[in-house]
């Protein structure tokens, strides 16, 4: 039998079907009440969401900004997310109050994507039409492509005016929304509730640590598995508070006693310790 603690992440599905796409992004999220900014990588995208490698961690339910650039447009694409799951470096973002125009620009870019696995078929149709103007007099075939050419410019043009529009409202959406999350951290840091840490961060700071004692009721039971716990710790490192999260009846009371008595580091922000809330996971296993 063991008991060996663990810090740990949730995971959420995805709630829509993406198309691969690997371009560069950056995340913007508030830590220690100022915003860090996370490079890192997009793997897939969708019109509700992303999904990223991250050199860095996030916590799930946590408000960021992300910023990245779609591949044949020269625009960057700037919105606000919610963290839905992060595993180790990869992280699920679900797009929040996506304003209209990010919404066309990004189903713009999946057309695209849509319409260049049709491009086989559109090849050989424009190798037909060729065949056919071959066969008609010079001077048609010249109107023929200036038709074709104008047609190009107009749509370019529109194009062009649309994406300059959607900067400027890109622009206006971004600074409105940056200063409401600014404003929800500092209304948060001055109502005096305890700030969000990530797992990883906490785990580092632990100074004390007692195993917790497998329960011979779950033992017989072979009861097995995580119990994961939300603690706010003080800031004089103690544990305040233990609540818990999920786990096997039998199992969570003997990881909460057990996550009572640990003892950190304090967490400082400012060069003043600080209450902060973070999660604990206690892996109980049958040997």
């Amino acid at each position: 039998m063991s008991a060996a603690p663990l810090l740990v992440l949730e995971v959420e599905r995805r709630a829509s079907s993406r198309q691969p796409v690997h371009v560069p992004l950056d995340v913007v999220a508030l830590q220690s009440g100022l915003p860090a900014t996370l490079p890192g990588r997009c793997t897939d995208l969708s019109e509700t969401g992303v999904g990223a490698i991250l050199a860095g961690e996030l916590v799930p339910g946590q408000q960021v900004a992300v910023e990245l650039r779609l591949p044949s447009v020269a625009l960057p694409v700037q919105i606000r997310a919610l963290v839905r799951y992060q595993e180790r470096l990869r992280c699920g973002l679900q797009f929040v109050a996506l304003p209209a125009e990010h919404h066309e620009m990004i189903r713009y870019w999946l057309y695209r994507i849509a319409a260049q696995h049709a491009q086989g078929s559109e090849k050989s149709n424009a190798l037909e039409a060729d065949a056919v103007s071959a066969a008609a007099p010079a001077a048609t075939v010249t109107e023929r492509r200036v038709r074709r050419i104008r047609v190009r410019l107009r749509r370019f043009y529109a194009l062009v005016a649309l994406m300059v529009t959607l900067v400027v409202l890109a622009w206006w959406q971004w600074q409105r929304s940056w200063n409401e999350l600014e404003a929800k951290a500092s209304f948060a840091a001055g109502a005096g509730s305890p700030l969000r840490v990530s797992s990883t961060i906490m785990e580092k700071r632990v100074v004390y640590k007692e195993s917790p004692v497998y329960p011979e009721a779950a033992r017989l039971a072979g009861k097995q598995g995580l119990v994961v716990l939300d603690a706010v710790i003080g800031a004089d490192g103690t544990v305040r508070r233990v609540r818990a999260v999920s786990g096997a009846d039998l199992l969570v009371q003997s990881a909460a006693d057990a996550v009572q008595s640990w003892k950190f580091e304090p967490y400082q922000a400012g060069g003043k310790p600080l209450e902060v809330e973070t999660t604990i996971a206690v892996d109980f296993r049958l040997n």
